[in-house]
């Protein structure tokens, strides 16, 4: 609802800051976890937002915070984007990307998922056996099945991880939206408003209304860009059974 790839959303820009103007308080909740902190207010910056900091949460900053301890010497072995750099983890944890060490698969203490930029079907086949001859953690912190970019929807780690859970059985931890650690997160950034007065507003019923219902909050599905653009909503909201509470065109 802000961008669709590296572009904004016409008329997004302006709509926060009229939302700003009526004395609103805003938080970007984001699966975007192929960017540090740094990177992805530089993002939101050039496409003409005006958020800091404390506005911003991402999956990757909630997957961080609860990554847990491996075995001294032992490193987490990321699928990432390339240049990741890894430099926002935290001080304990050694992260090393997977595609460039693929010996990873055998000698690594865990896995994590921050990008699909790299991934291909023969890896998913690599790393279920990975996991079903060594069972170790498997953080996923990148939920989505799809996202929108400006010339379709591409493939997102969510999708190839369930394929990984299915073959395997692994016992995978997620951050990011619809799970309640990333609205959790987000929602303490407006501490102090009754959660009646806030809203989540998405463009997915399965990450973005599903995720907010669950938290409680109010939900406001986007219809015309992301997902579900060109698309008639009311056939997907009566499948799921995931109900909005207002269906609006655009943001």
């Amino acid at each position: 609802v802000l961008n669709r790839g590296e572009t904004a959303i016409e008329g997004a820009v302006d709509r926060m800051a009229e939302l700003r103007a009526l004395g609103k308080r805003l938080i970007v909740l984001t699966n975007a976890a192929s960017y540090t902190r740094v990177e992805i207010l530089a993002k939101y910056h050039r496409l003409g937002f005006d958020f800091d900091a404390s506005e911003v949460v991402s999956s990757r900053d909630v997957a961080f915070a609860n990554l847990p301890e491996l075995p001294s010497s032992k490193v987490w072995a990321a699928a990432a984007a390339p240049g990741d750099d890894f430099s926002d983890a935290p001080a304990s944890a050694q992260i090393a990307h997977l595609t460039d060490n693929p010996d990873l698969l055998h000698t690594a203490g865990g896995f994590l998922i921050l990008s699909s930029a790299r991934w291909r079907d023969a890896d998913t086949a690599a790393l279920s056996k990975a996991l079903n001859d060594n069972p170790r953690p498997f953080i996923i912190a990148n939920p989505d099945l799809v996202a929108p970019r400006e010339d379709g929807l591409s493939l997102e780690p969510g999708l190839f991880a369930h394929d990984i859970i299915a073959q395997t059985g692994a016992k995978a931890a997620f951050y990011g939206k619809p799970y309640g650690n990333a609205f959790e997160t987000a929602l303490d950034r407006l501490k102090g408003i009754p959660r009646r007065r806030i809203a989540m507003v998405g463009d997915t019923l399965h990450t973005d209304v599903l995720g907010g219902a669950a938290a409680g909050i109010g939900t406001i599905l986007v219809t015309d860009h992301g997902l579900f653009r060109g698309h008639d909503v009311a056939p997907f909201i009566g499948k799921s059974a995931i109900h909005p509470d207002w269906i609006v065109k655009t943001t």
